[in-house]
């Protein structure tokens, strides 16, 4: 069992930013799409601020495109941000922040609200809180897609491998090697541009290379399980090989491919956030923290430097979350601490 302080408490953060991945827009302060609603007046504005907005009605709804708790919804009405207001008769008087005086009649007028950014404002004006939890979102996504993958090829060629040896053992030995010998990072950015920019095209190109270490893992792990005496009575009873390793050889090693697992999602995590940085990973405006870091990069010697900060505090916090996790695991399951 996990009793480690540190372990619960990174369960914790995890379980945290699952949550908050999960829900999306039904709990972002920002629920239009892509949190990508912007007020160039209200640009870095501080954290904490706040703002009102005279809402104007829309001739027509905006067209929803899906649920709202993957898709968001698109601002039923149309914000203005305005210092101040006043209502005379049947019209409302209000000063833009931006802009000339203007005069609305009361019919068209949808309310005036007023909005607390919590984290601030960026550049654009857009939410920071927002985009950072829908930023989550797509990071839990890379790493949980890409380890399925890896999972998938990892166990498989792994399992096969150590437990047919010859020339099958052989073979996917050599695949094992030339792939661990080309760098992550450059063959993760071959792969996306043989596949192209795009949040689906990240998930396959770092689970494309996330596979090689769980193949080492269970392919030792394996070589070391068939040589026991119940594989061997598998073997003088006719069972089949597939069904010798899923019933009988890949229940042991599961152990060893969860630490590898738990490793593998935070490498995912900062191979995702990395690639955003450089611009080759999920395009705007779909908010990523390593496209958040880039994009405000030039802050940090700004009075705005929390802007740059607060993804990568996000990125760093995850990470550590799961490596923590990871060596947990490894100290549980290893017998011989005992």
């Amino acid at each position: 069992m996990l009793r480690n302080p540190l372990a619960v408490a990174s369960i914790v953060v995890i379980g945290l930013f699952a949550t908050v991945a999960v829900l999306g827009y039904l709990i972002t302060p920002d629920h239009t799409p892509n949190c990508n609603q912007q007020y160039l007046e209200l640009g870095t504005m501080r954290p904490g601020s706040k703002a009102t907005f005279l809402c104007l009605k829309l001739d027509e709804p905006p067209a929803r495109q899906g649920w709202r708790i993957i898709h968001g919804e698109p601002l039923p009405y149309s914000a203005i941000p305005i210092t101040e207001y006043t209502t005379v008769g049947d019209s409302l008087y209000a000063t833009p922040i931006a802009g000339a005086p203007i005069a609305v009649p009361m019919e068209s007028v949808d309310g005036v609200r007023t909005r607390t950014f919590l984290l601030g404002t960026d550049p654009y004006g857009r939410d920071v809180l927002s985009m950072l939890m829908i930023g989550s979102r797509v990071s839990l996504s890379v790493g949980f897609i890409a380890i399925l993958i890896a999972l998938l090829l990892g166990v498989s060629l792994g399992a096969l491998a150590a437990y047919r040896g010859g020339w099958v053992d052989n073979a996917i030995m050599w695949l094992i090697n030339v792939v661990w010998s080309i760098p992550t990072v450059l063959l993760v950015i071959a792969i996306t541009f043989a596949l192209g920019k795009g949040f689906w095209q990240i998930f396959v190109a770092v689970g494309l290379t996330m596979w090689v270490d769980i193949a080492r893992v269970v392919r030792g792990e394996v070589m070391s399980i068939k040589q026991k005496e119940y594989i061997e009575a598998t073997r003088a009873l006719g069972y089949g090989t597939l069904r010798t390793l899923v019933r009988h050889v890949l229940p042991n090693v599961v152990g060893a491919v969860v630490v590898v697992a738990a490793s593998n999602f935070a490498s995912a995590i900062l191979l995702e956030a990395g690639l955003s940085f450089l611009g080759i990973g999920v395009q705007p405006p779909t908010p990523s923290w390593g496209m958040m870091v880039k994009d405000y990069s030039g802050y940090l010697l700004l009075d705005s430097a929390y802007l740059p900060l607060l993804p990568g505090a996000a990125i760093m916090l995850i990470v550590l979350a799961f490596m923590i996790l990871a060596s947990s695991f490894r100290d549980a399951l290893d017998v011989r601490s005992e």
